[in-house]
């Protein structure tokens, strides 16, 4: 027997990613600005120790 080339949608996986995708989209971009932040005022810390050693 041939398989259906179109898979039965599986609507509990639907319904879970419309309920949770709200939730941690607005969290990982919260968290990817946060690491951004972070890692620039690291560069810059280190930019200004090596300026005042010289």
């Amino acid at each position: 027997m041939k398989t259906p080339i179109i898979k039965r949608f599986n609507f509990t996986m639907a319904l879970q990613w419309l309920i949770f995708l709200p939730v941690i989209l607005p969290l990982c971009i919260i968290f990817g600005a946060l690491q951004g932040v972070m890692n620039m005022v690291e560069k810059m810390a280190h930019r200004m120790w090596a300026d005042m050693e010289l």
